[in-house]
């Protein structure tokens, strides 16, 4: 079974911490990564990835991240994100990646947003 640390799908960023669009696609495709937005409430309303969890940075506990499966996080541009990342790595949760573009990414490179 591929680790969401694996390297093997091709197209990731030489950052570790970060997945690329082509991998978070298949992922979602594949359901077997959780996309969680941090963005709040009223931007995640305007347009998210379909699938995705809304945990707001604002109120962002680490402890509320659904198990099961690794999870990718997602703001508006990657801020946010890499944030809600350290957070939830400083608390203990160790298969947690974010996707650096942000929803603005996304929509970039073809992504749909509902």
């Amino acid at each position: 079974m591929m680790g969401l640390f694996d390297r093997s799908s091709g197209g990731e960023p030489t950052n570790p911490d970060e997945v690329s669009h082509q991998a978070l696609d298949a992922a979602l495709k594949a359901d077997s990564w959780t996309l969680v937005d941090v963005r709040e409430p009223y931007e995640f309303d305007a347009g998210h990835v379909s699938g995705s969890l809304n945990l707001p940075l604002s109120r962002f506990e680490p402890s509320q991240l659904p198990d099961g499966k690794p999870v990718v996080l997602i703001c508006r541009s990657g801020v946010r994100s890499a944030t809600a990342m350290q957070r939830a790595r400083a608390a203990g949760v160790a298969e947690i990646r974010h996707y650096r573009g942000g929803v603005i990414g996304w929509a970039n490179e073809g992504g749909e947003l509902v």
